[in-house]
This record gives C-alpha cells, structure tokens and sequence, in this order.
C-alpha cells in the first residue's frame, strides 16, 4: 500500500503504511470484540498472517486483504486509509490518492472516490500488469453492485460458470455477491475504473 502516484515507494514509507493498514485492521477487530482466533475462522485467513497484518510486518495480498475487510463488516477502501471526511464538497488530489498495492503480483487499487456517500458509493482505478489475475475474489455481501469500464488493454472477468472479455471502452454490469476475479491474459498492461455500489 501507498500513497503516490508511482510505483516507486522508499523503504521507510512502504513500512509506515503497513503498520498504520494493520493498526486499523486491529483497531476495528477490537471494537467488534474479535480475537486473532475468531477473525481468522471468519475470515479464512490464518492466525499467523492476521497477527503479521496488525504488527506492520506483512502486505496482504488483495485476495487477503478483501476477505479481512469483509470479516470486520467494512470495505477495503477504509482500511487503506481511503475515507475522507464528508461535507458538502470533498477534494481528493492525485498526489494524495490512497492505493492498495498487492506485493506479490504488482496489481494495484486506486482510491479515486474523495468521499464514499457514507460507505455506499465507491470509485476505484485498477491498474492491472500484463499476465496478472488478482486471482478469486470472494463474494461481497447481498446488495452490492459492480460496474466496470475498461480504459487501457483487455480485461477478463471471471465467475464460476463464465467469463466476459473486455475491451477499451467496454463496460459491464454485475451483481457482485458471487466470487469473481480480474485477469489480465495479455503482454500489455490493463487498467480500468470500477464502481462499487451498495445497499446500506
């Protein structure tokens, strides 16, 4: 996870963004009375990587870190820092743009929304190396929504049963309370801007 607008993140930034994703990680795990444990069973993810999150000692992968938000009840967006106070206008300048990189595959997820309509409403800019999949992602609750518009290379969106292939330009409509996954089967990168909506 960082903050700028390139890919190049010094040392000491990449660790103090790490630390402040595991404390919020640790902070809301705390308001819902969870132990390490009972997070772990209701997430999938181990005991071992939850306690690496919440130390700053361990980048999630997005498959992970999707999951965790969805055990504690929340969304991605507000545990990388994306939730700006609301008002009747909100500015959020590129510089400033918070964005989830995943440390394995390079896939990253741009927080673009510079407020979220109370957690309804997100816009999100995913950026999407040549052969990289984020791999499955798992279903958001019942109510949410995705819209996709792809505006660089060729995107394929997978579900259990069927896939639909994506050009510049193409857009999609999809209830996102099944598993699913954004891949890249190309030698050129992939980006495109997705609008997360849900029912509140």
């Amino acid at each position: 996870m960082h903050r700028q607008h390139t890919n190049a993140t010094t040392p000491e930034e990449g660790e103090e963004l790490s630390r402040a994703f595991g404390a919020r990680v640790r902070r809301l795990r705390d308001a819902a009375g969870l132990t390490l444990e009972q997070l772990s069973q209701r997430s999938g993810v181990s005991r071992a990587m939850l306690s690496k999150v919440e130390r700053g000692e361990k980048n999630p992968t997005i498959g992970v870190a999707t999951r965790i938000a969805q055990s504690l009840q929340t969304s991605l967006t507000e545990l990388v820092g994306g939730s700006v106070a609301g008002g009747a206008v909100a500015l959020l300048r590129r510089a400033d743009r918070p964005i989830f990189r995943d440390p394995e595959t390079g896939f990253e997820r741009h927080i673009v929304s510079p407020a979220t309509g109370g957690g309804r409403v997100e816009l999100i800019y995913h950026a999407l190396p040549p052969g990289i999949s984020t791999g499955l992602l798992p279903a958001y609750p019942a109510g949410t929504e995705k819209q996709v518009v792809v505006t660089i290379g060729n995107l394929v969106v997978e579900f259990k049963d069927t896939k639909q292939y994506l050009g510049p330009g193409d857009a999609l409509f999809f209830q996102a309370d099944v598993d699913h996954a954004f891949a890249n089967h190309t030698a050129e990168p992939c980006g495109y801007f997705m609008v997360v909506s849900r029912d509140r």
